[in-house]
């Protein structure tokens, strides 16, 4: 049975547990939340579980790997610079399928969800100190958020997110480097530790097909057809909008690199699969390196600086083609004329607003208030669409995840860090390696 189950494409059984799940949650309604999203919620803390401690170690070696063998500076400016690029054909994405579509146009009678709560959107100072943590071991507990006493999720700044993580262990990489020899047996076994996190990563995301199922039960059982339709034009020029990006701007960025599409679609499949049923680019992080790495051949060490930080800042589908269709939305339903001016600061905010909140959680709904202030639309209007939030945030999740791979994949191209023959094999495993499951289904019959 084991080896039956291992020779199934990881992301066929994933499928098949996001169908499976569908179909229970459309049969059990409301019920399939009480007993089936406990599995996808057991899921995702795995996930959450092997994140931070994942990219800690693999940080720490990748540094003192890149350093005197790659320029880390031209690295990391090559990826801000396709971070930017990306976002800012997000956003002009998101600006033309909102003048095309007019989800706002004939829409009438909504109202502001009733679990909605203005967000605190945390200044440029604030987010800058945030990525210096007070304690280091308290950012690597990876706790997100601080409470107010009236229930206000804040940004805290000795909080642990994973650009603190990657601040401390980049600070670790460069303290080794500078001691040379005396801290060989540190780097061997920090390297060490990273393979330990590679393998127990490979473990986890096994679960992936269980977890989806609970996820997709639960969701599809809470949702019943009616939250949908008053929004129904708004969900489907989200979901129009991100397939546009991912198949055709990204697929074309791929093209104009001398690089197939498609191996990169089926390496990212499993990784894209993830970020869309659990909704979290975090909790999709070790999928997105796992894939990065094994099916797309981005060198290890550049992948484990890359890919975490994309998963901190690089966020087409949140920070940029959300807020600008919002922003187009709001206009229509209010009846306001969008002026030249104002699409340009829509523009402009997101894409600077996107990189301005990273590691601030909810960055969704923090930057559309950012763009619907900066372009003098009514705020309270983004309550409007909170309450099919959930739906919306699985789509812009996986564009979010799918960039996030994307990006160290072409600057891997450029610099020479992609092994093309790793990429042309276009594998879609990201759980236990191909053979593995051969020993696996060996000790499990002995």
């Amino acid at each position: 049975m084991l080896k039956w189950w291992f020779r199934i494409p990881f992301w066929q059984r994933v499928l098949a547990g996001f169908v499976l799940g569908a179909l229970a949650g459309w049969a059990f309604g409301e019920n399939a939340a009480t007993w089936f999203e406990p599995l996808g919620d057991v899921y995702v803390n795995l996930i959450k579980m092997i994140a931070i401690p994942l990219v800690f170690f693999a940080v720490i070696s990748a540094v003192g790997s890149l350093h005197g063998q790659k320029s880390i500076a031209a690295l990391g400016g090559r990826t801000f610079a396709w971070f930017a690029i990306t976002a800012v054909l997000a956003v002009c994405v998101g600006l033309a399928t909102g003048l095309v579509v007019k989800p706002g146009a004939g829409v009438t009678g909504l109202q502001v969800a009733a679990d909605y709560k203005p967000k605190n959107v945390p200044g440029p100072m604030d987010v800058l100190f945030n990525l210096v943590p007070q304690n280091p071991f308290r950012a690597l507990s990876a706790s997100d958020t601080g409470m107010t006493a009236d229930g206000q999720a804040v940004l805290i700044p000795s909080n642990g997110t994973v650009l603190q993580v990657i601040f401390f262990a980049g600070l670790i990489g460069f303290a080794f480097v500078k001691l040379g020899e005396k801290t060989v047996n540190l780097r061997r076994l920090m390297g060490e530790a990273s393979e330990t996190m590679i393998q127990v990563t490979r473990f986890v995301l096994e679960f992936t097909p269980l977890g989806t199922f609970g996820l997709i039960a639960g969701l599809v059982g809470a949702y019943g057809f009616e939250k949908l339709l008053p929004l129904g034009s708004f969900v489907i020029a989200l979901y129009v909008a991100c397939a546009f990006h991912i198949v055709v701007v990204y697929g074309g960025l791929l093209l104009a690199h001398g690089l197939n599409p498609l191996k990169f679609f089926r390496g990212a499949a499993s990784a894209m699969q993830v970020g869309f049923v659990a909704s979290s680019s975090f909790a999709a992080l070790p999928a997105s390196l796992r894939s990065a790495t094994h099916n797309h051949g981005v060198d290890r060490d550049y992948a484990a600086f890359a890919v975490p930080l994309g998963a901190s800042i690089k966020m087409d589908g949140c920070g940029a083609i959300y807020p600008a269709l919002a922003s187009v939305f709001i206009a229509q339903y209010m009846g306001i004329e969008l002026s030249l001016a104002q699409y340009f600061i829509i523009m402009l905010a997101s894409v600077l607003g996107s990189f301005g909140t990273a590691g601030v959680p909810g960055t969704a709904v923090i930057m559309a208030t950012v763009v619907l202030s900066a372009a003098g639309l009514p705020l309270e209007a983004i309550g409007y669409l909170y309450a099919i939030d959930r739906v919306l945030d699985m789509m812009r999740t996986m564009t979010n995840v799918t960039g996030q791979m994307l990006v160290p994949v072409l600057v891997a191209k450029e610099t020479g860090l992609l092994d093309r023959d790793v990429y042309e094999a276009a594998s879609s495993n990201v759980g236990i390696a191909e053979g593995e499951a051969g020993e696996a289904a060996a000790r499990e019959s002995a």
